[in-house]
């Protein structure tokens, strides 16, 4: 692997463990969790890396776990009423980057999907065991926007951190099979947040029920 693909993908790591401490500071501070502007922010940067990352890569499961994500982070930040104050081109640019990324990647090569599917350095069922674990880390923002959505507000209700916690497991271990450092690194640190954060928001929960 090259030196550019080890320095994107950590760039997307450090992206996404910026969040997680941002979110976690805030809420602490708060004594109650909180969707706060960076945690968005810094989402959007992590996955835009994270989908070249991917590309790059030729792993499918990394592409399929980003790209939805990506576009859920955009409408997390127009819910908090940052994405307007983003300049109109840049705001198309950057809608359009994970499907120029793709694209530039099957340009390059032609058979880009076949290479997708057919990796040799990851076999079909652990490609289907990772893909899996990107599709319920991902469904965690689906589940979190649909619930967003209802509330008119950009919220992470409990349940966001318990399928956060199921997917990390087996971002996980497919990152230790796959012996792929980048995976393992961003998830490992994410655990604690998300213990911590169900933790803050029980309390949070019974404080407001003893009221």
């Amino acid at each position: 692997m090259s030196f550019l693909i080890i320095g994107i993908g950590l760039l997307a790591q450090l992206f996404f463990s910026a969040r997680i401490i941002v979110q976690w500071f805030v809420s602490e501070k708060n004594k109650k969790v909180v969707s706060n502007n960076l945690f968005w922010i810094f989402s959007l940067c992590g996955s835009m890396a994270m989908v070249i990352y991917g590309c790059l890569k030729n792993d499918f499961s990394i592409i399929l776990g980003q790209f939805i994500a990506y576009y859920i982070y955009i409408g997390n930040l127009r819910l908090k009423g940052l994405w307007d104050n983003v300049n109109i081109f840049l705001r198309y640019l950057l809608i359009c980057i994970p499907v120029l990324a793709i694209l530039l990647r099957i340009n390059d090569s032609p058979s880009f999907f076949n290479n997708l599917f057919n990796n040799e350095d990851i076999p079909m069922l652990l490609l289907i065991y990772g893909s899996a674990g990107q599709i319920i880390f991902t469904f965690r923002f689906v589940y979190q926007w649909i619930y967003s959505k209802k509330e008119n507000e950009s919220v992470l209700p409990p349940a966001f951190w318990w399928i956060s916690l199921t997917g990390s497991m087996i971002i996980v271990s497919y990152g230790a099979m796959v012996k792929d450092p980048i995976l393992i690194l961003g998830q490992s640190f994410g655990f604690m947040s998300y213990i911590r954060n169900l933790m803050i928001g029980r309390k949070n929960a019974k404080t407001k029920s003893s009221l």
